[in-house]
């Protein structure tokens, strides 16, 4: 049986993989497109998929002004998620959680704002199943 992947941007928590890495999860470094740290999000398929993404806000959110042309937006991320069905937990302290959201347009389903003292909880409950 194939271990669940965890695909995870720069940044973050180190104790968190760990933790799911001891839980027998694997992860892999996903790069935004502009940190080139891992594998880019884009190029996530059928193939190569994940079973979980994390990582902060900052990491997916940037300014539409400021994305060259070409450059990965938060709209390719989450398309990226809808299309392979794959959960996305970004982590921002739950008072900041509404602010977090009005960042963005059109918020899908499987992506999920989670306060840092719930993230190993929330990836546990994803990767389980529960």
């Amino acid at each position: 049986m194939r271990r669940k992947v965890v695909g995870y941007f720069a940044g973050t928590d180190s104790a968190l993989l760990t933790d799911l890495v001891c839980d027998e999860y694997d992860t892999v470094p996903i790069s935004n497109g502009f940190d080139n740290h891992g594998m880019n999000v884009r190029i996530i398929n059928n193939e190569n998929r994940v079973d979980l993404l994390i990582g902060y806000v900052h990491k997916i959110f940037a300014p539409a002004d400021s994305v060259q042309p070409g450059g990965v937006t938060y709209q390719d991320i989450f398309h990226v998620c809808r299309t392979f069905q794959i959960p996305l937990l970004l982590e921002v302290h739950s008072n900041l959680h509404e602010k977090a959201k009005a960042l963005f347009e059109d918020i899908p389903d499987c992506v999920n704002f989670v306060d840092p003292s719930e993230m190993l909880a929330k990836s546990r409950e994803v990767l389980n199943g529960d």
